[in-house]
């Protein structure tokens, strides 16, 4: 599946890009999603991902086991959102 990923703030900072396509397996989860991620932009970004709130097709994933996609979908958008101040 190709997941297309979106870095918001300072995750954009870490990973040096505001977006990417990753392909990954059909069955890939949000952890999956992560180490794919720190392999294609390093490891300054793990930390961020670790903070960070996932939202998959514009829902927040807590189980990051979870599979990323549902059965009927072949492509996946992913918004990394780290923690913001202010209001």
């Amino acid at each position: 599946m190709t997941v297309h990923v979106r870095y918001f703030a300072g995750a954009a900072e870490a990973a040096g890009t505001p977006a990417e396509e990753l392909v990954l397996p059909a069955a890939a989860t949000a952890l999956d999603l992560r180490a794919a991620v720190v392999a294609s932009r390093g490891p300054q970004v793990a930390r961020v991902l670790t903070i960070s709130s996932l939202l998959v097709d514009d829902v927040v994933r807590e189980d990051l086991a979870a599979p990323l996609r549902s059965a009927s979908t072949t492509d996946v958008r992913v918004d990394v959102l780290p923690p913001f101040a202010g209001g």
